[in-house]
């Protein structure tokens, strides 16, 4: 049985993490008054593709921001790419907004900085976001971020012979680093549950190590009490080049394709107070996701600017097909992930009414607009025929 880990660690492995760890820079534009633009200032831009908007007159108005200084909160992961290249094009500007992009550390922080009034945005896990939801803070989706991107590696000198990827058994006997209240460890009490694995210490069970963040969680690697950890983009890609190995990718489970990991969050009286700033929002996304889906190279060199790892890594993760970063709120699913998340005991056997606090209006209005402006754009088709499906 392995030795337990101590609730301190030791100054040596702190200096041994932080080389680990990874850096996000913020955007900062200058600042104009909150006030918004005049009402007789109008907000265009081109496309991203540059084609020239159409003048169909029956597109749906587009209202004058209400406030124009936002500030977006984020991860350090490449899934968030979505608020970089925006910010990188300057899409963000194109719609009236100007916005600092900031990195934190975990989705606790993300809340508490939605609550405190310091962010207007968030890209928060939806597992943090629905206990949020359930524990009565009053935070609504209204987009998303990130789908997949996320699994386990562990130690390769760990693994045995005829290994093969996706045999969550390799964990018995392991102590396993992972985040409480995330996607990455719902998804492994799932799996567990499903492979008839116990939670615990011993040599049939796998010892669930929880730490703060996921930064955390992975630098724990460094140390020998820790055998694997959880991931998502882009510490697999790291992880596999520092000569771990995969356990699995969350998208390669039957159960868990499509799953959103991610979503865009605000205060829910926000949203209802500047609906215009939030539409805004949420047109530089969706013209973010087509430069991502048209132009590979300026889309790994904006995420670059955040994400401080090799562009070949970047680009794994960004392309990879083991992740997707998509603006559409994706309400069906993250509607089935939230009861198995109830289900699962995350809230305290509390369930809860989801849909007051889901907003996929913003979005829908976004795109329509969009579509209209730009009637021959596929890309834009596409995330209809989704939003349609999903929501």
């Amino acid at each position: 049985m392995k030795t337990k880990l101590t609730a301190v660690i030791t100054t040596a492995l702190i200096t041994s993490l932080l080389l680990f760890s990874f850096t996000g820079c913020a955007s900062v534009s200058d600042s104009p008054s909150d006030s918004g633009a005049s009402p007789s200032q109008s907000i265009t831009g081109t496309s991203p593709s540059g084609d020239s908007p159409s003048d169909n007159p029956s597109a749906p108005a587009k209202g004058t921001p209400e406030k124009t200084n936002f500030t977006v909160g984020t991860l350090n992961s490449t899934a968030h790419l979505l608020a970089f290249v925006a910010d990188g094009e300057n899409f963000f500007k194109e719609e009236g907004l100007t916005v600092t992009v900031s990195p934190f550390a975990s989705s606790g922080e993300l809340v508490a900085g939605l609550e405190a009034g310091s962010l207007d945005v968030a890209f928060i896990g939806s597992v943090p976001t629905v206990t949020n939801q359930a524990a009565g803070h009053d935070i609504t989706i209204f987009g998303g971020a990130m789908t997949n991107g996320h699994g386990y590696v562990i130690k390769t000198d760990l693994v045995p012979a005829g290994f093969a990827q996706g045999d969550i058994t390799v964990l018995k006997g392991k102590n396993v680093a992972s985040v409480k209240n995330s996607i990455q460890d719902f998804e492994l009490l799932v799996l567990l549950r499903d492979n008839g694995l116990e939670i615990g210490e011993g040599e049939d069970k796998v010892n669930v190590v929880y730490f703060g963040s996921q930064a955390d969680a992975y630098n724990a690697l460094a140390g020998a009490e820790i055998d694997a950890a959880s991931v998502y983009s882009p510490y697999a890609s790291v992880a596999v080049a520092a000569g771990h190995t995969v356990v699995y990718y969350c998208n390669e489970v039957e159960a868990f394709h499509d799953q959103p990991c991610c979503r865009q969050v605000a205060l829910t009286s926000a949203l209802a107070q500047y609906p215009n700033s939030y539409i805004a929002f949420e047109r530089a996304l969706i013209k973010a996701y087509k430069l991502v889906q048209q132009d590979r190279q300026k889309t790994i060199d904006h995420v670059e600017k955040y994400i401080k790892i090799e562009k070949s890594q970047i680009e794994y993760e960004v392309y990879g097909g083991h992740a997707q970063s998509v603006p559409d709120p994706d309400k069906k699913a993250t509607v089935t992930l939230k009861n198995g998340v109830v289900e699962f005991g995350y809230t305290d056997g509390k369930d809860y009414d989801i849909e007051p606090l889901y907003n996929t209006e913003l979005y829908k209005t976004a795109l329509e607009q969009l579509i209209a402006e730009y009637p021959d754009e596929s890309v834009y088709k596409d995330l209809k025929t989704h939003f349609d499906t999903a929501n």
